[in-house]
């Protein structure tokens, strides 16, 4: 070969190092390990995590989830909170999979990005590691991908993998709602991981416009968010498994809506039967700040708030009128609303339309 013949092409040159690959993935193990009970068979090299159920439940049925922090990635990065990311993809996989009634058991994580640093990508699954630990669930394996023309240069795109299990008579599934059934909400911590395409849109965060315009904004003190803006559009997506154990084991919750993309109207109608609608008495809470500042900085009507943002509520809960006080007693908790016939109208009502 010349002096001018062209290098030979390779993996890494083409923006894919499976050596560096190979050494952060050994790192991950480590982490990972550190969420593992007796449940987790170790077997070297090999393709698949495993998780032995054992005697845990009579009748169980598996339960999944899968979910992304979506580009609430790009404010993470920026601030350099990359463990933040990792403990919100737990925490908004695990809620989804609670609405069921079900006990997370395991979780794997997708990481998929172009010539992010080793050390953002250990803090990632470093941040992961953290939410299984506090909410007893295995991390029992993951994947980071490599995707050059796909993302761009230090990009990256979080998912999450959850699984759990139920006893098949201890299923949380809505069916038992009755009118005069009470909504319970259970408060929000902030946007948790949606709305964020609209809420950057309002600053114009993540637009291209650099890491130091996005910077500049999300570090502005605002007096009414008592800190900075990208401390309130950051803040970790609640975990509501600690509080909600306990209401399993007593046996009254009847239903339960994550409040995710959609809002109450997109989320409360997937556990209500035809023939029940939910309705909401707004007089009940303040709209937390944040939203307010979304709402009025973007000129956002309220309807197109109400379906997108979950406005402080994190989680509804149904129960019986008669087991209101033991709903109450969880962090935070308040009488939202109520059950009613559905009849002619839609299954949510008291909100702005859209």
């Amino acid at each position: 070969m010349s002096d001018r013949d062209p290098q030979p092409l390779t993996y890494a040159a083409a923006g894919v190092d499976v050596a560096a690959r190979d050494a952060g993935a050994r790192r991950y193990g480590e982490v990972a390990r550190t969420t593992h009970g007796p449940e987790v068979l170790r077997l070297g090299g090999g393709f698949a995590g495993l998780f032995h159920l054992g005697q845990r439940m009579r009748d169980p049925v598996l339960v999944g989830a899968t979910d992304g922090v979506g580009t609430k990635v790009l404010l993470q990065a920026v601030l350099d909170r990359y463990k933040d990311a990792g403990r919100d993809v737990v925490t908004n996989n695990v809620n989804d999979l609670i609405a069921i009634g079900a006990e997370p058991l395991f979780f794997l994580d997708y990481i998929a990005t172009n010539a992010l640093p080793a050390e953002a990508r250990l803090r990632v699954v470093e941040g992961v590691a953290a939410a299984c630990r506090e909410q007893g669930v295995a991390l029992i394996g993951g994947e980071t991908a490599d995707m050059p023309d796909i993302y761009r240069p230090k990009d990256f795109d979080l998912a999450g993998f959850v699984v759990g299990a139920v006893e098949r008579d201890g299923m949380i599934d809505g069916s038992t709602i009755t009118p005069g059934d009470v909504l319970v909400a259970l408060p929000s911590t902030g946007l948790h991981t949606n709305g964020y395409s609209l809420a950057r849109e309002v600053w114009g965060l993540g637009k291209g416009l650099g890491d130091d315009h996005d910077r500049r904004i999300l570090g502005r003190e605002v007096e009414e968010l008592h800190g900075t803006l990208g401390d309130a559009l950051c803040a970790l997506h609640q975990p509501y498994w600690p509080m909600l154990r306990e209401a399993f084991a007593g046996g009254f919750v009847k239903g339960i809506a994550h409040i995710t993309g959609g809002g109450i109207p997109g989320n409360l109608p997937r556990i209500l039967s035809e023939g029940v609608a939910g309705r909401i008495d707004r007089s009940t809470w303040a709209v937390p700040p944040l939203f307010a500042l979304i709402q009025r900085d973007g000129r956002i009507a309220d309807g197109e708030m109400f379906h997108t943002f979950n406005m402080g509520v994190g989680m509804v809960l149904v129960v019986a009128e008669a087991d209101l006080d033991a709903a109450l007693r969880l962090p935070g908790a308040w009488r939202l609303g109520s059950v009613e016939a559905r009849g002619t109208g839609g299954a949510v009502r008291g909100l702005p339309e859209r």
